[in-house]
């Protein structure tokens, strides 16, 4: 892997180390639409290389077109998060595929049937003794994965590339990025780091009722209810709609959100509150948020499949 300047080393499990032959293993599994029940979905059909591998729907939208009950999350720089989803409830990248593979609104299968399935094919055979020794199986293909997966780093901005100082940012961009970490704001106490992002998880006032609870479907806890996993920052003007339900549809939503202070819920975090933010500040940040966008990111060919 190429990691970016300023980003920590990955950590990756002892039982996985990443190889060409594991990852070119994973990519093939990713994109390929007999890991659904009906063989009409693939892993790829909601997380998108021009979209930074999130989707454009509100909410995701699985085999026979069953729409699921959460906005598509980005894979950029998942390899770095302690868990996974929005709600925390995935422990590892290894572990991870049995949410979406078992989802009855996503691919609506199971690990035991679509092993069956896929060990048929001499290729997928062939290419598991070559990367992990043994024949193809739950093992191999919940690996293969997540190897694939860790190599989705975005780390290539203007952002980036200023911050090396390679090229500067546009003078708006400057003064949003000035406010994204000003005391006016206090964004970065939430999206800091590499990722933009500290992976914990905050209710930030979207409802004064949640339908979808959030952190507390993992918890049990009402102290959990309407918590999410605050998420990175890396290519979101890329990514809309936003939030966990797709519910605000542009960046200008989600800033005016921010800066009326969001709705009165009892967990909503403490940092959450008017900002007061004119029309030239909120525009200011934008721009700054487009500079995270990641041109080479998009249209690394290291993964699309041929």
């Amino acid at each position: 892997m190429d990691i970016p300047e300023g980003f920590p080393d990955m950590p990756i499990p002892e039982d996985n180390q990443l190889t060409e032959d594991r990852v070119a293993l994973g990519k093939q599994l990713f994109y390929d639409m007999r890991l659904s029940r009906q063989s009409d979905v693939s892993c790829a059909s909601c997380h998108l290389q021009e979209r930074a591998f999130a989707d454009q729907n509100i909410l995701s939208i699985g085999t026979q077109e069953r729409v699921g009950f959460r906005n598509v999350p980005s894979l950029a720089n998942i390899g770095y998060h302690p868990y996974l989803f929005r709600e925390g409830g995935g422990i590892s990248l290894e572990t991870q595929v049995l949410g979406p593979l078992e989802a009855e609104d996503e691919m609506d299968f199971n690990m035991v049937e679509a092993v069956e399935r896929l060990s048929q094919f001499p290729d997928y055979q062939e290419q598991a003794q070559t990367a992990y020794g043994r024949p193809f199986s739950a093992f191999v293909l919940s690996r293969a994965l997540a190897a694939f997966q860790r190599t989705l780093i975005s780390g290539n901005s203007a952002f980036d590339q200023d911050q090396r100082g390679e090229l500067a940012l546009s003078e708006a961009a400057a003064r949003g990025l000035q406010l994204f970490t000003s005391e006016k704001t206090n964004c970065q106490n939430c999206h800091d780091g590499f990722d933009f992002s500290n992976y914990a998880f905050e209710n930030n006032g979207l409802y004064e009722q949640y339908n979808d609870t959030g952190r507390s479907r993992v918890t049990f806890q009402d102290s959990d209810i309407g918590k999410f996993k605050v998420p990175s920052l890396r290519n979101v003007a890329l990514t809309p709609p936003y939030m966990h339900d797709g519910s605000l549809s542009d960046l200008e939503s989600v800033i005016e959100h921010y800066n009326t202070g969001g709705k009165a819920h009892v967990n909503k975090s403490s940092l959450i509150r008017p900002l007061g933010l004119s029309d030239d500040e909120k525009s200011d940040l934008i721009e700054f948020l487009k500079s995270l966008s990641d041109n080479c990111f998009i249209s690394n060919p290291d993964f699309a499949i041929e």
